[in-house]
């Protein structure tokens, strides 16, 4: 996807008013998530040890920014691409129950991020992760889930309407579910990325299931590492996004594998190799617990809630020089 520029774009919020908004939205918004979910706010690493095997590997393809460090001679330290493992370690380290969670600012660098109006090469989310019991790895409490969690966002946006009337970007009143399966038999000859756009447009909110796994065809509906998300417990919350014409995803999350789904992932992606790690171990022994968790991209709420064109409008990253001018010429401004 290249970047789109819409006619006649107005920002409705100064340079200085959309910074004002974004730290009222991103303060706003973790106080009721983490009181809505019951999670604690922590502290997390912009790096880790890659010998740990703790870093997201996202679709395995893309390799993250590496470095050594003085005082650990030998070692190769990574910047994050996500915490996804690194939170369920935490919440075995730091005692968590059943029903308890915790939640924190993720910064992390995706150099291999291809460039639009919605992918820097900058991630800020909030990750979260909260412990389950065994028996509450089930569909039904995916989708209670995804529920609590539009709440929280749909909430946001009377906040932010009270506030910044004239910037405010409406919602839809629902969020629905659909398998990738279900998409793949809906609409067979396009790409999984149009069928989105298309189920997006038509419903306005909707939780795509089941992402990893090959679907009836033999293809993949999109890439997921197989060592934290249950192929078949996860999904992304998907919004319509008038002002582009084009979906906007706000989360991926799901229920963590249990040691059979970690075997099983880990032998269809050609990855057992991986069993040897510390996190994975404990995944396969037993000593981590289960839970449920993902990422809420911090930028893209406050993009979608105030109607911006460009996610560097409302985060301070990179861009080539050329998309600085061409977007400045649109009334886009870059921070």
């Amino acid at each position: 996807m290249t970047t789109i520029f819409p006619e006649d774009y107005d920002p409705k919020l100064s340079v200085r008013e959309t910074q004002e908004a974004i730290r009222y939205i991103r303060e706003t918004f973790q106080d009721e998530f983490g009181k809505q979910l019951n999670l604690s706010r922590v502290s997390a690493p912009m790096m880790v040890d890659a010998a740990t095997g703790l870093n997201d590997n996202l679709n395995g393809t893309e390799s993250p920014v590496s470095f050594t460090m003085a005082g650990m001679p030998g070692a190769t330290m990574e910047i994050v691409h996500s915490l996804a493992k690194w939170k369920r370690a935490a919440l075995g380290r730091f005692g968590f129950q059943p029903g308890e969670g915790l939640y924190t600012n993720m910064n992390a660098i995706r150099k291999d991020e291809e460039l639009d109006n919605f992918h820097s090469i900058y991630v800020d989310q909030w990750d979260w992760e909260k412990v389950i019991t065994q028996d509450q790895r089930t569909d039904a409490v995916l989708e209670a889930t995804v529920r609590q969690i539009f709440k929280v966002i749909k909430h946001m946006e009377h906040e932010v309407w009270y506030k910044y009337p004239q910037a405010v970007h409406r919602l839809p009143d629902a969020v629905h579910f659909v398998t990738t399966q279900e998409l793949e038999d809906r609409w067979p000859d396009l790409d999984p990325m149009e069928r989105e756009n298309r189920i997006a447009h038509e419903l306005g909110c909707v939780f795509v299931k089941r992402i990893g796994g090959p679907l009836k065809s033999g293809k993949r509906h999109d890439g997921r590492a197989p060592d934290y998300d249950d192929w078949s417990l996860n999904g992304d919350l998907i919004f319509w996004y008038a002002p582009l014409k084009r979906k906007l995803e706000i989360s991926s999350m799901g229920i963590r594998v249990d040691s059979a789904a970690m075997q099983r992932q880990l032998t269809a992606a050609g990855a057992l190799d991986r069993l040897e790690l510390p996190f994975h171990q404990a995944i396969m022994n037993g000593s981590l617990p289960y839970s449920i968790g993902g990422g809420i991209g911090q930028s893209r709420l406050c993009m979608l809630l105030l109607g911006k064109a460009h996610v560097g409008e409302v985060q301070a990253s990179v861009w080539p020089q050329a998309t600085i001018d061409a977007c400045a010429a649109h009334d886009i401004h870059l921070l």
